[in-house]
């Protein structure tokens, strides 16, 4: 895990965001596909700002958001961080890398409509 990522996200034991974590083990609450655990995990807070961090042709990456009720939760994927990209385009959000050259991760804004 790259050192951006244990920065950036930190699991909340406590959120209901973990149930889609890969270190769940009851199949029955994990959405079948990552897109869905995506869209379950945006659905909860859509208008939060979240980021994405993954190393490079890793087949897992960590989705965050950073909300104002419950602060920083996460989910980790099994998912490569350019299918995620395009998870969450297709979910109305922007994604950029930051403005500051030595972050790797990926921001992404909800687009308004």
């Amino acid at each position: 895990m790259s050192l951006a990522s244990k920065l950036l996200c930190r699991v909340n034991s406590n959120s209901p965001a973990n149930m889609f974590s890969s270190s769940n083990n009851s199949s029955s609450d994990k959405p079948s596909k990552p897109e869905d655990a995506v869209k379950a995990f945006i659905s909860q807070d859509p208008n939060s700002p979240y980021t994405f961090d993954s190393e490079r042709g890793a087949e897992h990456s960590k989705l965050c958001r950073e909300s104002k009720d419950n602060g920083r939760e996460c989910i980790e994927l099994q998912m490569q961080a350019t299918k995620l990209f395009q998870a969450m385009q297709a979910q109305g959000f922007f994604c950029a890398l930051p403005s500051d050259p030595s972050r790797t991760y990926m921001e992404c804004k909800r687009i308004p409509q």
